[in-house]
């Protein structure tokens, strides 16, 4: 059933296995976000992170042509009330645009599958680098167009550096607008797990997060916990840390556990 009170520019629907369907909702834009999306997601985020219903998250877009094209630049202005640009201190430290739009950023540990339809570019990333799972399909495309247009690309290719090969994000970043990455080349580096015919797209990643949104979410979540703060550890911090959250974890997750439902009556090959 959708969720109650709606989002100015996404679209929340809880279903009944524990999966929660989050929409770009800004088609007429390419679903490019602006300030008003960023303030729906920090909300977004903190409601599903409370909301224990929600095991899982599917995250989507509306409309054919893209996933996400990144910042809404028609509100990036040096005359605008936006704080993403001060041209007197063009150095300074200021505000990310996409703190609030990333899962982890917002502390969420429930895994998000992202299902990535057309193109996604530049600001997007600030999603998919934060993203679990990510599936596409044949004909999505993945393209950072910041120094086409003049502006340094630091922020998205270097969260996706975490997923994907350094040759293929560093030429990605540096080919701006002259070259998109096709979904089977991002499956191949790292950034797509899975490549889906549009049709089952929504399907194939809602099965997946049913899937996991079914196993002991203390398990699921401190298994996501751990090995996303892993990636800014040390290999000798890493697993020491990750001693930490088997022994709470495992405890919590294996009292919970239904054993006469633990072993799938079938399983697939991948």
């Amino acid at each position: 059933m959708p969720d109650t009170p709606a989002y100015d520019t996404v679209l929340v629907d809880r279903a009944d296995d524990g999966v929660a369907t989050v929409t770009l909702n800004r088609p007429e834009v390419l679903n490019a976000f602006n300030e008003q999306m960023r303030r729906d997601f920090a909300r977004l985020w903190a409601e599903l992170r409370a909301d224990p219903a929600v095991r899982a998250i599917v995250l989507t877009s509306a409309g054919e042509r893209a996933f996400s094209t990144g910042l809404d630049t028609t509100e990036r202005t040096s005359g605008s009330d936006s704080p993403w640009l001060d041209t007197a201190a063009p150095w300074a430290e200021s505000e990310d645009p996409g703190r609030e739009l990333g899962p982890k950023s917002n502390e969420v540990w429930k895994p998000v599958v992202a299902a990535v339809r057309g193109m996604c570019a530049g600001g997007a990333f600030y999603w998919i680098g934060e993203c679990d799972i990510v599936l596409a399909t044949p004909e999505s495309t993945f393209f950072d167009p910041h120094v086409t247009y003049g502006m340094v690309a630091a922020l998205e290719p270097i969260s996706l550096s975490y997923r994907m090969r350094y040759s293929d994000v560093v030429r990605m970043a540096v080919m701006g607008l002259h070259e998109r990455v096709t979904a089977e080349t991002a499956r191949e580096s790292g950034l797509v797990s899975e490549v889906v015919e549009g049709g089952s797209l929504l399907d194939r990643a809602h099965e997946l997060a049913a899937t996991i949104a079914s196993q002991p979410p203390a398990a699921v979540q401190g298994t996501i916990k751990a090995l996303w703060r892993s990636r800014d550890l040390g290999r000798e911090q890493a697993m020491a840390s990750a001693l930490m959250y088997t022994q709470i974890g495992n405890p919590i997750g294996v009292d919970g556990l239904d054993w006469a439902a633990a072993k799938p009556k079938k399983w697939t090959a991948r």
